[in-house]
Parts: structure tokens; C-alpha cells; sequence
């Protein structure tokens, strides 16, 4: 089952019109969210997300959109769909309702949730061979529309294609000025030392939920200075250590870059704490 504008539908009874702004154009933007046993995590930092992604966007906020009906409406779908007892993740896309064409005629928005079931409760660390390269043929442009999840993702699909035909599980974006942004599906932290970095919001990086937390819980280690600081490609092969993070995953270490291998010491240690800070929530 799905929730399209509020009503449970059959998946493949759901259909969308062929004018659909969120297909025709990329007029929407979405929100992937971890349920863990019928709790969603991090749920307030989501939902600021999203209104303030609507807000980037220019959409009409429904005056039902209160913190309490969203989550309503999820955990209805997640209920419905037997994963209240179980790890799941849940797709919310907020798509503006159709008419016009690149100057919308309205700014409603409708709204659809899906969920599908996941593994793993808690996050695990993902100690196998994950090679890294960068992708350089398109850029992100810096600026506040990149920190956002608009269904504007051509870049992310072009650099996985290239991925998989190169044998690569993952690639680092760069921005228009050759900084290392983030990863095809999540943020980048480099470990140098006793120094982790990240690229700032104003390289361009996603406004990531686990970016955040991990923020907060690195601000909290005296024993680690962290910077939000531009990235160079130079730097990468330096790092002792280089993880991407995400809401599904965590955080997933870089094995290797190029010639050079990594360890996950820190990453190990800051995804015990990441776990701590879910379930506390």
C-alpha cells in the first residue's frame, strides 16, 4: 500500500497524470526517513527539512501539515503495511499539483508515501571493500538549492551509471569551483589526525539529517576539532580516514581511493554514537 494525498491505495492500483509537475519538470522534493520499530528517527529535524524545502521551492504549505498529521500518516502507512515491528524506510515526495508549465499556475502541493522494509534495526558497520572515485564530468552548483532533496537528481543517476560500469561503489561530487561536495547519496567527513572535516552548506552540500547529528555528537569529543571547511580533490588521498553518511546506511567507510586504502577507527567509533543518539531519538 500507498498514501497518495492521505488515501491507502494498492500500489499498482496508484497512478499519477502524465502532467504531473514532479515528473515533467522535477517540481518536487522529498524526504527519506528510518523507522525503527514504529518510531521515526530524527522526525522533528525531517520535518524541518521539508518545510524548509518547500519553502526553497516556493510551495504552499497545507495549513493541515502540523508535525503531529505528517507523522500520523506515515506511521498509518507503515502500520498498514506490516513494518511497525521492523526496520523500514519511508519515501515522502511533496510534488506541486499539476498546471502550466515551467510557471506553475498554482502552488498547492500533493504528497505520496512509500515505505519498503529494511534489514538491520540499528546501524551496522560495513567493514567490506568499498572503492571511491571522483565523478567530474557534471558539477553541483553551489548554493542553497543543492543543500536541498529536489527530485532534480540527474547528476546522482549519471554518476552511479558511471560507477557501476567503472566497478566503483560510489563517487565524490565536485562543485563549479572543483570542491569536493559530497557523495552520490550522502555527505562526505575526512579524518586527518585529530581533525574531521566537512564540507560547508555553501559548497553545496546536502542539509544532511546524519550529517547533523554528527555534528553535534563530534562537537561533544575533545579529543577531535571539526571543521566545515571546503574540500580539495588533494586532500582526499591524504585523509587517515574518509566515511559517507546517510539516514539509511549511517555511516559507510571508504575502503579506497585511487591507490590509497583507509582505516575506520572513527567511523567505527562515532557509529556507536550515532546509535545511541537514534535510539534516544
Amino acid at each position: 500500500m500507498i498514501n497518495l494525498n492521505g488515501n491507502l491505495v494498492e500500489d499498482n492500483q496508484a497512478s499519477l497524470s502524465v502532467t504531473n509537475r514532479g515528473y515533467a519538470y522535477g517540481d518536487a522534493v522529498f524526504e527519506t526517513i528510518r523507522i525503527i520499530s514504529g518510531k521515526i528517527m530524527f522526525w522533528e529535524d525531517h520535518y524541518f527539512r521539508l518545510m524548509a524545502s518547500m519553502r526553497i521551492m516556493r510551495m504552499e504549505i497545507p495549513a493541515n501539515f502540523s508535525p503531529e498529521f505528517l507523522e500520523e500518516e506515515i506511521l498509518d502507512l507503515v502500520k498498514e503495511n506490516g513494518l511497525d515491528t521492523t526496520a523500514a524506510r519511508v519515501k515522502f515526495s511533496a510534488y506541486r499539483e499539476e498546471g502550466g508549465y515551467y510557471r506553475p499556475v498554482t502552488r498547492e502541493i500533493g504528497f505520496i508515501i512509500t515505505t519498503e522494509e529494511l534489514s538491520d534495526a540499528f546501524y551496522l558497520l560495513n567493514e567490506d571493500n568499498y572503492e571511491v572515485e571522483l565523478f567530474k564530468d557534471h558539477y553541483i552548483t553551489s548554493g542553497l538549492f543543492s543543500t536541498i532533496k529536489s527530485n532534480n537528481r540527474a547528476i546522482n543517476v549519471l554518476g552511479s551509471i558511471f560507477a557501476s560500469e567503472n566497478g566503483y561503489e560510489n563517487c565524490f561530487l565536485i562543485n563549479e569551483k572543483k570542491n569536493v561536495v559530497e557523495a552520490l547519496n550522502g555527505n562526505l567527513f575526512l579524518v586527518k589526525g585529530d581533525k574531521i572535516k566537512t564540507p560547508p552548506l555553501t559548497d553545496g552540500a546536502l542539509n544532511g539529517i546524519t550529517r547533523k547529528k554528527l555534528l553535534e555528537i563530534i562537537k561533544t569529543l575533545p579529543e577531535l576539532t571539526l571543521e566545515e571547511t571546503s574540500i580539495s580533490p588533494f586532500e582526499l588521498q591524504k585523509a587517515d580516514e574518509l566515511f559517507i553518511t546517510n539516514v539509511i546506511k549511517g555511516i559507510q567507510p571508504v575502503t579506497k581511493y585511487r591507490k590509497k586504502k583507509f582505516e575506520n577507527k572513527v567511523a567505527k567509533d562515532l557509529l556507536s554514537k550515532l546509535n545511541v543518539k537514534a535510539r534516544l531519538g
